[in-house]
C-alpha cells in the first residue's frame, strides 16, 4: 500500500506538470497566432488606361469582396513618381488574421458572384489588353511589438499625405534577425511611437524578391512633417544610444524607401 500512497501523488504531479506544459505551449501558440499576416501586392502599369481599369476594379470589386470575407483595413496607394522611377505603380496592402485566411482568399473570391460580375472586365481581360504589366507579391508577418495593423490618424488631404514604405535588407539571415530584434527588444518601435510616426505596420518578410528583409510603413500629413520627424528621430538620445550598441552594427546592407499617397477609396 505504501507504494501506491507515494506513487499516486507523484503521478498527479507529473500529470499536472504535463498540463502546465501543454497550457504553456497553447498560450505560446495563441500569442503567435495573434500576430497578423500581410500581403503587399504591387501592380505596375504601362498606360493610363491600365491604371484606370485597376482603380475601377479595386474600388468596385476587390475591396468590397475583401470586406465580405471579413478583411477590412485594406490600403491602396499610388507611388509618388520622380525622375528616377517613372513606372506607374499601385500598392495594395491586405491584412490577414491568419495564414488560413490568406490561403483561402482566392478560392473564396472565385465563389463570389457579385465580385466576379463587378470585376469581369479586369479579371477576364484579353492578353492583348492586359490590365497591368505585372504583379509582385510580398508575404509578411507582423512584429511581436506591433502584432496588428494600426490605421493612421491623419486629417490632411489624401493627395498631400506621405505614406513611407521602407524595406531593409540584410547580408545574412542572422543579421536580418538582429535587425528585427533591434526594432522590438532594442526599442526602435517605441521611439517611432514616441515621435508620432503613425506606423501602419512593422513586419518580417516571409516570402518576397529581396530576402532576407523586413518592411514597415509610417505615415505623415505632408512631406514637411515627415522630414521634420526624421530629423528628430536621428537627433534623439534613444537613437544615438541604440546605433552605438555593438551587437546592432552592420545589420542593414541595403534600404529601399518608397513614397506613396492613398487613393480616395483606400480604407485609410
Amino acid at each position: 500500500m505504501k507504494i501506491y500512497l507515494f506513487t499516486i501523488p507523484v503521478l498527479f504531479l507529473l500529470i499536472f506538470a504535463g498540463c502546465e506544459k501543454n497550457n504553456s505551449g497553447q498560450a505560446s501558440s495563441h500569442a503567435a497566432a495573434s500576430r497578423e499576416f500581410y500581403q503587399l501586392k504591387i501592380y505596375s502599369f504601362d498606360t493610363d488606361i491600365q491604371e484606370e481599369a485597376a482603380d475601377h476594379y479595386f474600388e468596385h470589386a476587390y475591396l468590397p469582396a475583401l470586406k465580405k470575407q471579413g478583411i477590412g483595413k485594406t490600403g491602396v496607394f499610388r507611388a509618388r513618381l520622380d525622375e528616377k522611377d517613372t513606372l506607374r505603380k499601385i500598392y495594395v496592402l491586405i491584412p490577414f488574421s491568419s495564414m488560413d485566411q490568406f490561403a483561402s482568399l482566392e478560392e473564396n473570391l472565385l465563389k463570389d458572384e457579385t465580385y466576379l460580375a463587378a470585376g469581369e472586365d479586369f479579371i477576364n481581360a484579353s492578353p492583348e489588353n492586359a490590365p497591368y504589366k505585372r504583379i509582385e507579391s510580398v508575404l509578411m508577418k507582423a512584429f511581436p511589438d506591433m502584432p496588428a495593423m494600426d490605421v493612421p490618424k491623419l486629417d490632411g488631404p489624401r493627395v498631400d499625405r506621405v505614406y513611407e514604405l521602407r524595406s531593409y535588407e540584410s547580408a545574412t539571415e542572422a543579421k536580418y534577425r538582429n535587425k528585427v530584434d533591434m526594432f522590438n527588444a532594442g526599442g526602435e518601435i517605441k521611439l517611432f511611437d514616441r515621435l508620432n510616426f503613425n506606423a501602419v505596420f512593422y513586419a518580417e518578410v516571409l516570402s518576397g524578391a529581396h530576402m532576407p528583409n523586413l518592411m514597415y510603413m509610417t505615415t505623415f500629413n505632408d512631406q514637411v512633417t515627415r522630414d521634420s520627424l526624421w530629423k528628430e528621430f536621428f537627433a534623439s538620445p534613444e537613437w544615438t544610444e541604440l546605433k552605438a550598441i555593438e551587437k546592432y552594427k552592420n545589420n542593414v546592407s541595403h534600404a529601399d524607401i518608397m513614397f506613396m499617397y492613398p487613393t480616395e477609396y483606400s480604407d485609410y
